[in-house]
């Protein structure tokens, strides 16, 4: 981009400039122009200096634009994106699927040829900032699963020495344990429809508890305040009810996942000895010895 068309931008008062400065110098940013009455966000250009790409400096710059939006209550971005900037754009969440109104922004953005305009609608209850920190965790959490599961082992197999004699390829069951860990899973996955009528009738059960009622619909934000702050993954008895009519829960774990998520989310955000964390200790004692009599774990 020529510098005369991005000073003229930079200091034009209509826009504003996100600036990312490593060791005094500016090497990155992104020029936006803000139609709050519109409900959108033109995004007029994203640049990185040259030698400090592919670096993650510009999911870094993106991701704090967001969370900038989501505090002004702006959740769509709209850009003119050409051919070499699609593939950016679509990694930052940004698709060809416009959700704005055309009436919204037809004579407010200006239409560039040879251009894509892509659109990106923003999820306030996403901590954009946080993503790396977040998978950081993840990872190690799932690392210290593995362990725990590998410490659990009791069955240690002996190593394959069929390549020293010159073996270059076995097939995978041959392995021993793999058969076995095979048909512990063909075993979960061998009636999916048996499992779905399960989880349908452990899930009514639950409905149908007294002390299931706080949980049976999304949280209402004018009923808990600061409620999507505090608590980054809801869920509810409705939304998994949606799930298993659209047979997300192919395991029985997945099941267990979203239902632990309703009463570890309540106990996060209500105090000891309010009602609802109370409701929650005892349907969530309801809710496992459901489970124990359906045959989903060991009682």
């Amino acid at each position: 981009m020529p510098k005369e068309y991005i000073t003229r931008l930079v200091f034009d008062p209509k826009h504003k400039t996100l600036s990312l400065i490593k060791d005094g110098r500016v090497i990155g940013g992104i020029c936006f122009r803000m139609f709050p009455s519109q409900g959108f966000t033109e995004i007029v250009f994203c640049a990185v200096t040259s030698n400090e790409q592919v670096k993650g400096y510009g999911t870094h710059l993106m991701n704090h634009l967001k969370e900038y939006h989501i505090k002004h209550k702006i959740l769509n971005f709209l850009t003119y994106a050409d051919e070499y900037a699609i593939g950016y754009f679509k990694k930052q969440g940004f698709s060809k699927d416009i959700k704005v109104p055309k009436a919204k922004y037809v004579g407010y953005i200006k239409d560039y040829e040879g251009a894509t305009l892509m659109g990106c609608e923003l999820n306030p209850s996403i901590p954009y900032t946080e993503f790396s920190v977040i998978i950081k965790k993840q990872k190690e959490i799932i690392k210290k699963l593995i362990e725990r599961k590998q410490a659990q082992i009791r069955k240690v197999y002996p190593g394959l020495s069929c390549f020293k004699d010159g073996v270059r390829q076995i097939p995978i069951e041959s392995i021993p344990g793999i058969r076995t860990l095979l048909r512990t899973a063909r075993k979960e996955l061998k009636d999916p429809d048996q499992l779905y009528s399960t989880l349908k009738t452990i899930l009514q059960h639950v409905k149908n508890h007294q002390n299931a009622w706080p949980f049976m619909e999304p949280v209402k934000k004018t009923e808990a305040p600061g409620y999507y702050q505090v608590i980054r993954f809801p869920m509810d008895l409705k939304t998994m009810s949606e799930r298993l009519k659209s047979r997300y829960y192919t395991t029985r774990k997945l099941f267990m996942a979203d239902m632990q998520r309703i009463f570890t989310n309540c106990r996060e955000y209500n105090a000891p000895e309010s009602e609802y964390y109370k409701c929650a200790n005892i349907l969530e004692k309801f809710f496992y010895t459901k489970i124990k009599e359906a045959g989903l774990i060991e009682k």
